[in-house]
């Protein structure tokens, strides 16, 4: 096999994360595929490259003398895929968030940087799939739900929303004053879907409930809020989703004594790396601005 840019991208990798089997996550690969690589690579420079211990693995003398050759390899490589494709004019930062926060962030998020020195590109996608791309490099930040940690991603809590019910204004569940859920359960119902409590509430709720008509379910945030405002459904949300229609008095918070404790925790999350990146530091730091 011959020696490859894409060996030389996995060599910087490993010396990155310290480890084989970091590096096989950022890559989707089994750890036997990465030290397959890494030994046919130093094969091909009759040198042994990294040495293994409990903890990861250390690049030894040689590896650290290759390196830098590695680096500015790559770097060359890049330079010329983009002098063919046509360089950004400014550092770009890819921005990937759950649909229900993407409407909530998205647009104050850009008209705080409009006229920062770089661009965004933000895109919408599960939790998982944000988490995956952020290993593989092809998202540089991501605004998820609470998610179990990835080895090599940080994740920073940025609010914890309580699950409120909402309906709009001059709704006749609003003249009710302390409700329970009985009193609701013949609503028409759409409430956001926020995880396995929304689940738990519909059943609650059938308990009730005599009206044969479906229970709806749906996303994104501003979905419900359509169905609430313009058709007079009841949706249950987090009221991070809904506060500034809360806030502008077209939707109205209903208190429901018997509501279990159900809550949203949203996380921004990015992948550590040796090197600052001033673009995504920014990006990072807008965020945490606006929702904090």
């Amino acid at each position: 096999m011959s020696l490859g840019f894409d060996d030389l991208a996995l060599l910087v990798e490993i010396v990155e994360c310290g480890s084989f089997s970091q590096a096989a996550a950022r890559r989707r690969w089994s750890q036997p595929q990465v030290s397959q690589r890494v030994a046919a690579l130093e094969e091909q420079l009759s040198v042994q490259l990294f040495t293994r211990h409990r903890r990861g693995a250390s690049p030894t003398p040689a590896c650290l003398t290759f390196l830098p050759a590695a680096q500015q390899a790559l770097t060359a490589l890049e330079a010329g895929r983009q002098a063919v494709q046509g360089a950004p004019a400014l550092p770009q930062v890819t921005l990937a968030s759950v649909p229900s926060m993407a409407a909530l962030l998205f647009g104050p998020i850009l008209l705080k940087l409009a006229d920062a020195p770089l661009e965004i590109r933000c895109s919408t996608d599960h939790s998982p799939v944000i988490m995956e791309k952020l290993l593989t490099g092809t998202v540089q930040l991501g605004l998820v739900l609470k998610c179990p940690a990835i080895a090599g991603i940080h994740l920073e809590r940025l609010q914890v929303s309580p699950i409120v019910a909402v309906v709009r204004r001059g709704h006749p569940l609003t003249r009710r004053g302390r409700l329970q859920l009985a009193d609701v359960a013949n609503a028409r119902l759409a409430p956001q879907y926020w995880g396995a409590g929304c689940d738990e509430l519909i059943r609650m709720i059938r308990v009730h409930r005599c009206s044969d008509s479906p229970i709806h379910a749906i996303q994104p945030s501003s979905a419900s809020i359509l169905l609430a405002q313009e058709h007079g459904f009841l949706t249950f949300m987090p009221e991070m989703a809904a506060a500034r229609q809360l806030k502008l008095g077209n939707l109205v918070k209903l208190e429901i004594e018997d509501l279990p404790r159900w809550e949203w925790e949203a996380m921004v999350a990015w992948r550590s790396g040796k090197r600052p990146d001033a673009a995504k530091l920014r990006v990072l730091q807008a965020v945490r601005e606006l929702v904090l």
